[in-house]
């Protein structure tokens, strides 16, 4: 097949479609299906023997979330370095892929009885689809132009937000027309489904993706490329102000922002005073729903919003109003309350990650070695998140509650904001 050129439609499409194939991980395992299905299986409040000691479920949770982030955070060098050195980034996101879509459907057996392989499944799960994000997002300055560059990538979380609610909307419908008996069944099987549509709908994107032109053999020498090129990135943004102070504040607020997506149906699980069990699983369904479908909106919203302001004015709005949501959730205490939060959180969810996304893009020097820098990107993300996900769970232990946890948040996103203040001022960006 003849390789497409860099700003076609078809490229930018097939780019965006990966999307649509693994957003649904992140709707289903980890913000809609998997944590009602872990409610269930443990129980509001419930202390966890495991490693010799007891931890409240939800921080147990909070703290293996935060230890596949690690893990993450320190492979991703390794493989970015090997990927740019032999050219073969494409290799590294279908393997990934493959690990995180066949871990989901290890999910299907997950239960209390045997902890260790559960949350094994569900820690390579969070590593397969995070560690392909690293390649799928070192492709887009390859993919598309500066100008180009925001719509593509909110075109992506778009397409990702639809295709996951095609899905979710299917496996509530058979849940809501299932016997009480047979939800668990249910539920287990929804962990297949996006295995598989993960591995099939990624296809697609893996047809037209350029495979990369270099044929450089990879020797143990080069497996510590990545930490190099890591040290030179940062070296670089000696003499790149704009791009360091950005990164800064996108490390300081992403972690509130990615923390609050990752624990957000937990907190609705465990702290909203549902009338009745059936009701806590549809309501905690159609919540997440709610946040996809507005997120759609949010994201093309703020794609028009940063080209009338400005990237960085925007992300200093959007700021503003995680923070305001972070403060008001300590009173949450009804259903109506978390739907109302939810609208709200799915208008500031997509915008701030894709403008975040295509910001730094945005900021980035004339390079080839375009997975060294977005590397660079998702290390900072996961090293935020690995440190938001503790704090969470550790205040989660310590108070017996997640209100708290999510009051705490606030700070990071006023120290964001004061950040963003003084990221030097560039054309077309800010």
């Amino acid at each position: 097949m003849v390789p497409l050129e860099k700003g076609s439609k078809k490229l930018l499409n097939a780019w965006a479609f990966y999307d649509w194939a693994n957003s649904v991980y992140s709707l289903v395992i980890a913000s809609a299906v998997f944590p009602i299905f872990y409610d269930v299986t443990f129980g509001k409040g419930t202390m966890v023997p495991i490693f010799g000691t007891a931890m409240k479920s939800t921080a147990l949770m909070s703290f293996t979330t935060a230890f596949a982030f690690l893990i993450v955070a320190f492979i991703s060098p390794f493989l970015s370095g090997i990927a740019d050195y032999a050219g073969n980034k494409k290799n590294f996101l279908k393997a990934f892929c493959y690990i995180g879509a066949i871990a989901c459907i290890g999910l299907y057996w997950f239960n209390k009885e045997n902890i260790y392989f559960s949350l094994f499944c569900y820690l390579l799960g969070l590593i397969g689809f995070w560690g392909s994000l690293v390649f799928y997002n070192s492709y887009l300055p390859d993919i598309a132009y500066p100008n180009q560059q925001d719509a593509v990538s909110a075109k992506g979380y778009s397409m990702g937000y639809i295709g996951s609610v095609i899905l979710l909307v299917g496996v509530l419908a058979v849940l809501m027309s299932t016997p009480d008996e047979g939800k668990i069944a249910v539920m287990r099987w929804s962990f297949v489904s996006v295995g598989v549509w993960w591995i099939v709908f990624s296809q697609y994107t893996y047809l037209y993706l350029p495979k990369g032109s270099k044929t450089n053999k990879v020797t143990t020498s080069v497996l510590f490329n990545g930490f190099k090129e890591l040290r030179k990135v940062w070296v670089q943004m000696a003499d790149n102000k704009t791009l360091k102070r950005y990164l800064s504040a996108f490390f300081v607020y992403s972690m509130a922002v990615q923390t609050v997506m990752l624990a957000a149906t937990y907190f609705g699980a465990e702290e909203i005073n549902w009338p009745t069990p059936e009701a806590k699983s549809s309501g905690l369904i159609i919540s997440i729903l709610l946040i996809q479908l507005i997120a759609v909106l949010g994201a093309f919203i703020t794609s028009r919003l940063s080209a009338k302001y400005g990237n960085i004015q925007t992300l200093i709005g959007i700021n503003i109003v995680w923070a305001v949501i972070c403060m008001c959730a300590y009173f949450v205490t009804e259903p109506v309350h978390f739907y109302a939060t939810a609208g709200f959180v799915g208008l500031v969810m997509g915008g701030i990650q894709s403008l975040s996304r295509s910001t730094y893009s945005k900021f980035l020097p004339e390079t080839t070695d375009t997975a060294s820098y977005f590397s660079f990107y998702d290390v900072t993300e996961k090293i935020g998140i690995v440190i938001g996900m503790l704090l969470y769970g550790a205040i989660d232990q310590a108070f017996g509650s997640m209100r708290y946890s999510v009051v705490f948040l606030t700070l990071f996103f006023i120290i964001g904001i004061a950040l963003l203040t003084r990221v030097p001022k560039k054309p077309s960006v800010i």
